[in-house]
């Protein structure tokens, strides 16, 4: 039976259909045909979460005082994991009762922050392009999106001069993200200065997306947004175990930073959650609390695969400079493509699929992403793959 006589709110409405569920169903697709995809869409890490992990998650499900409610903030060790952990990386001191929030995932808080803080109508300053829910949860609480344009000349780095000075002096919100997701550029500290001084000046709102922190290569440290004097007063910074800690099914983030808009976020997520499970949170401390050679590992691995993938592109004509940080190699499509056609032709041709750039906003147009999400072998596969159907950049 179809229910014509209702329809989705307008909100709904006017959201386009998610790229990577539309790419979930081409792969479904595919495989049914029997073709042997190998995935390098999505950002979703290979291999399980780290042993002694997946050991607490266990022992604490043995606990019957965990499978009731959680507290709405998390619990109190959690918190405290938190906050250490980020002294611990970037000597940021946070008070674990107000200005560190469990969520269920980075996205969920990012989204759940928009509808908490903005109104229909407000102005909300997002990249171009960026990680989906930096415009798509502005843009279900019905703000007014000015995208600022990203661009490669400029190695992906916002540059404050485009915001014209009556979009700036409108703009409640300005949701960025260094290291990026999909370009895997990074931002230099006086970026992060500039960025403060210009939040403070507008009375603009930072919020700021640092999940790829922890994939930092070549003696690259990335900056937190909290590391710069006064940007706790005006911003908060969001993070994630999905990726460095290969937890992207547990959905485990937090936020921290200002605590009066963390306050407003939990008021929000009491209405429409009890937060994450307590064992969960339990196995999350324990990996915050994992030694520093556990990262290491990590971030050995996946400089590995890119410098391998950038060395295979490269023969098929693709000229990359090698990212600093993240899982994500950003490449400009073959001559005369578009995003989702390059991405198509590609999965149709070989099996091998990437995410279209335009899935990332109108700046992304032109380009696909790689995620470094395979073992060497599945990587050398995929570049010949290309090299065979006669995909190359020229």
């Amino acid at each position: 039976m179809t229910l014509d006589w209702i329809s989705p709110a307008e909100r709904l409405q006017s959201l386009p259909q998610y790229v990577f569920a539309r790419l979930d169903e081409l792969k479904a697709n595919a495989r049914a045909q029997g073709v042997d995809l190998i995935d390098l869409g999505m950002g979703n890490p290979d291999g399980a979460a780290p042993a002694p992990v997946i050991a607490a998650a266990k022992a604490a499900l043995d606990e019957a005082t965990n499978h009731g409610y959680p507290p709405f903030e998390g619990t109190a060790n959690f918190r405290s994991a938190i906050s250490k952990w980020y002294y611990r990386r970037y000597g940021v001191t946070l008070d674990p009762n107000s200005e560190a929030l469990p969520l269920l995932g980075s996205k969920e808080g990012l989204g759940h922050l928009a509808l908490a803080y903005i109104n229909p109508g407000d102005t909300v300053l997002v990249p171009s392009p960026a990680y989906p829910v930096h415009f798509r949860g502005p843009a279900i609480a019905g703000a007014k999106i000015h995208n600022v344009i990203l661009k490669a000349e400029n190695d992906w780095e916002i540059d404050l001069n485009d915001i014209p000075e009556d979009v700036a002096r409108k703009a409640k919100i300005l949701f960025f993200n260094y290291p990026s997701n999909p370009t895997g550029a990074t931002a230099s500290r006086a970026f992060f200065e500039d960025v403060v001084a210009f939040a403070r000046e507008y009375k603009i709102l930072l919020v700021h997306d640092l999940c790829y922190a922890e994939l930092a290569f070549d003696g690259y440290k990335p900056t937190s947004l909290l590391e710069i004097p006064g940007a706790k007063e005006i911003g908060v910074e969001f993070h994630t175990l999905s990726k460095t800690y290969n937890m992207a099914g547990w959905r485990v983030g937090f936020v921290v930073g200002n605590s009066q808009i963390i306050q407003g976020l939990r008021t929000l997520k009491t209405n429409l959650d009890y937060g994450i499970f307590a064992a969960l949170q339990t196995a999350a401390q324990t990996a915050l609390e994992l030694p520093d050679e556990y990262v290491t590992e990590v971030q050995n691995r996946y400089r590995e695969r890119r410098d391998f993938m950038i060395q295979g592109l490269a023969k098929l004509g693709w000229k990359i400079k090698p990212t600093k940080a993240t899982m994500y190699l950003w490449i400009p499509c073959a001559v005369g493509w578009n995003s989702t056609d390059f991405a198509l032709m590609v999965m149709q041709k070989t099996g091998v699929v990437f995410t279209p750039g335009n899935a990332f906003g109108i700046g992304g147009e032109g380009y696909v992403r790689i995620s470094l999400i395979a073992d060497l072998d599945r990587l050398g596969e995929a570049i010949q793959r290309l090299a065979d159907a006669g995909i190359r950049y020229e």
